[in-house]
């Protein structure tokens, strides 16, 4: 069984998920990465492509010693399974993703999206968090396998950079908003995968 998925992204007003300079633009703030930590700390693992783990080196970690208490207490490990999607090339070992708990590395093949998320359902994940980046965004939410839609608008424009999706042909579905939320001086809408067709 595939796992429920999260798909979170944060975005400038103009729908950019960092700019064109070298270093990374965080869009967040604390309170913001505060709620991510907090939906990191609910799911079964958390999955970046392998372009994200280059640029921006993600540790992928649940944060707080509190929820990381807590998943033990539940019996499950401190941080979510981490997963990094590739279609090939190099990664650096160094890189902090492979450090501390386990990392599950998926090159993807002739199945695509659906059959990385078939080998991580029958891995146990019965819920996974996408954190991106804009290519792996754009191939869930392309092939429709995104259960669960997190996007938090920083109030700025970025002008340049990369975008929260890439062009392509997405399914037809109109989203339903579950919930909007004021995070320090983010807004957070919370939306669900509408009726298909």
């Amino acid at each position: 069984m595939r796992p429920y998925v999260v798909a979170s992204v944060a975005v400038s007003l103009d729908g950019r998920i960092d700019d064109a300079g070298p270093d990374r633009l965080v869009l967040s703030g604390p309170e913001d990465l505060d709620r991510v930590d907090e939906v990191r700390a609910g799911v079964d693992a958390i999955l970046v492509g392998a372009g994200t783990v280059r640029a921006d080196d993600p540790r992928l970690l649940v944060r707080s010693a509190a929820r990381r208490a807590a998943r033990a207490a539940r019996g499950v490990p401190e941080t979510p399974l981490r997963v990094v999607l590739s279609t090939g090339g190099p990664l650096d070992p160094g890189a902090r993703v492979f450090s501390g708990p386990p990392t599950l590395v998926l090159t993807l093949g002739d199945g695509g999206v659906p059959a990385a998320l078939d080998e991580l359902g029958a891995r146990g994940v019965g819920r996974l968090l996408v954190e991106g980046g804009s290519t792996v965004h754009t191939a869930f939410l392309a092939a429709d396998l995104v259960d669960e839609l997190h996007v938090a608008v920083a109030p700025i424009l970025v002008g340049g950079g990369p975008p929260f999706v890439h062009g392509g042909a997405f399914p037809p579905a109109r989203w339903r908003l579950a919930g909007v939320d004021t995070v320090g001086d983010v807004a957070v809408l919370r939306l669900l995968r509408g009726p298909r067709g």
